[in-house]
């Protein structure tokens, strides 16, 4: 694996912890519904293994994939704040993300595969081309000594790949590589799904014989693209057992033969990162395998999620975090590396490292809240919705 693939495999680590400064200079980067059955396709319930019920509000919203997706979103924040490693193991969000983006994408290709990714594209790119707007302007002027052609820029309206950056916005800039992943699953969803349907265990197993030969064979077309074909290898089983959930095929496992496989494949990727002396996020294999195990069984729940509604404000904070996941994904990199020369300029290092930790922390999270109020509507643009400050 080139060392260009293995940073593009993990998650963004937020700062390298060196010379007991965990957080003083921040360096490279990383790996961060709505419910329905499908139109032409009708799964029955079997007088054995009954089918629960999808957890719908009345607006047609699975609250529960809700509640996956803000607790991964959440996660994922925490994770690039303080970069320990059961953070990342006791809830791996990039592969839940993935899963549910794919039960989703099958209900929408059930109604129109053309509609369905016209209408991906359409909510995720205007917030990225935001972004964009004020990350590229900034490396051009600060300065670009080796900045690429303008052809490899419009990676920055197209993400086919990993845009360009400078290694000051490589914080920003690297964990784009999600947003790429997920565009180009969203573009085979259409072949995929197709191919699930007449092949299922094949489909779902593919990627994971696939990604350990890929891993070993040469690869001819550069780091930027090498990175690609691994992580969509990496999280397409993921994509597809969501595929699974919302053809009903995970519903009809008992539940207990769910939890047995949940524990084999998430020890033996424990085991496999052990064994060989690496850590779990830099095996492509293992990740994927360990990510399996979890989504598995977070998507064969179906709780009853009435609870939600009665805790009025963590029902308005689970609506406001997917109301605005993707600008909370693009620009929590940036809060965070803009937190440190502020929280110098207000000397929170003063107070001693672990509270400046805290501090810098604090700020990180208010200069996120402001981002995600002063851009956040471009995601109801996008989405067809009024735009709102606060969609509470």
């Amino acid at each position: 694996m080139t060392d260009r693939t293995a940073v593009a495999r993990r998650e963004y680590q937020q700062p390298t912890p060196d010379a007991g400064r965990r957080y003083r200079r921040p360096v490279t980067v990383s790996e961060d519904g709505w419910v329905g059955p499908p139109r032409h396709r009708t799964v029955t319930a079997t007088a054995t293994v009954p089918l629960p019920a999808p957890a719908e509000t009345g607006n047609g919203r699975d609250r529960w994939f809700d509640l996956l997706r803000a607790a991964a979103l959440v996660r994922v924040v925490l994770y690039h704040l303080f970069p320990v490693a059961w953070l990342g193991l006791g809830y791996p969000a990039m592969g839940v993300m993935f899963a549910l983006g794919g039960s989703l994408m099958a209900r929408s290709v059930d109604r129109s595969a053309a509609r369905a990714v016209r209408s991906r594209l359409r909510r995720l790119l205007p917030a990225l081309w935001v972004l964009g707007a004020v990350i590229v302007p900034a490396m051009l002027v600060v300065g670009w000594d080796d900045h690429p052609t303008w052809p490899t820029l419009l990676l920055w309206l197209l993400p086919v790949a990993d845009p360009p950056s400078t290694e000051w916005a490589a914080p920003v800039s690297g964990i784009l590589w999600y947003l790429v992943t997920y565009l180009w699953l969203v573009v085979l969803s259409p072949a995929l799904l197709a191919l699930y349907r007449k092949a299922r265990i094949f489909t779902a197993l593919a990627p994971l014989v696939l990604l350990p030969l890929y891993e070993l064979a040469p690869w001819p077309f550069g780091d930027r693209a090498a990175s690609v074909v691994e992580n969509v290898l990496t999280f397409a089983a993921c994509w597809v057992l969501g595929f699974a959930h919302r053809d009903g095929d995970l519903r009809r496992l008992r539940f207990p033969l769910v939890l047995v496989v949940s524990a084999i494949t998430t020890s033996a990727a424990i085991g496999w990162a052990v064994t060989s002396g690496t850590d779990l996020e830099d095996s492509p294999v293992a990740y994927a395998v360990y990510s399996i195990g979890f989504v598995l069984v977070l998507l064969r729940l179906a709780p009853r999620m009435d609870w939600l509604a009665r805790h009025r404000r963590t029902d308005k904070t689970v609506t406001l975090l997917n109301s605005r996941a993707v600008t909370i994904y693009l620009w929590n990199n940036a809060a965070i590396t803009a937190a440190f020369p502020v929280g110098d300029l207000l000397q929170v290092w003063v107070v001693g490292d672990t509270v400046a930790e805290v501090g810098y922390a604090a700020i990180a999270l208010w200069l996120l809240a402001l981002i995600v109020i002063h851009v956040g509507w471009v995601e109801d643009l996008a989405a067809r919705r009024r735009p709102r400050l606060l969609p509470i």
